[in-house]
């Protein structure tokens, strides 16, 4: 059996859930978020500590329930501290601009890149080369940083492009000079 699916979660406070018809609710000040329940989990709420139990002793079920003690726990965690993703962009005259839900990308191209900021996220603006996605949902935050860095991804031979805040670029060697 999976050892995460044994894993007791604690509610933090602050945050209400709701178990019922396969669906866990769960509430804080900053949002709520629905997670649907595979019908062979079982969850146990008492007090501040949250249970899920395979219903059967299946294969399928044990790994279901590790699967599921790791959503809500990820669902807990963006509900009580939230998650952030920063990006830096590396290069001459590259450059980010927020402005309400849009951003503006200067990344080499001849025209500036527009991207709008999915519903739930919110993103803030460091300096020039530095932005901050920031949500309640990991699945988003980390879906959308990986989109705003696949606009010009880091390349190996000068370090240029869009990268994750100490992301760590292997530099490869150029063109040796011809003996």
């Amino acid at each position: 059996m999976s050892r995460i699916g044994n894993r007791k979660l604690q509610i933090p406070t602050g945050v209400e859930v709701k178990y019922e018809n396969n669906v866990l609710l769960a509430k804080s000040s900053k949002g709520e978020l629905s997670l649907n329940i595979d019908p062979l989990v079982e969850i146990k709420i008492e007090e501040n500590t949250l249970l899920t139990i395979p219903k059967n002793s299946s294969a399928r079920a044990n790994v279901i329930v590790g699967t599921t003690n790791s959503l809500i726990q990820n669902n807990l965690i963006g509900l009580s501290e939230g998650y952030k993703k920063d990006l830096e962009i590396v290069g001459v005259g590259y450059r980010f601009n927020v402005a309400g839900n849009k951003i503006t990308i200067n990344a080499g191209y001849s025209n500036p890149v527009n991207v709008n900021v999915p519903e739930g996220l919110s993103v803030t603006l460091i300096n020039n080369n530095e932005i901050s996605i920031s949500g309640i949902d990991k699945q988003k935050v980390n879906q959308f940083a990986a989109e705003v860095r696949e606009i010009r991804s880091p390349e190996p031979y000068k370090g240029k492009g869009i990268r994750y805040k100490n992301e760590h670029i292997r530099r490869k060697e150029g063109k040796k000079a011809a003996k």
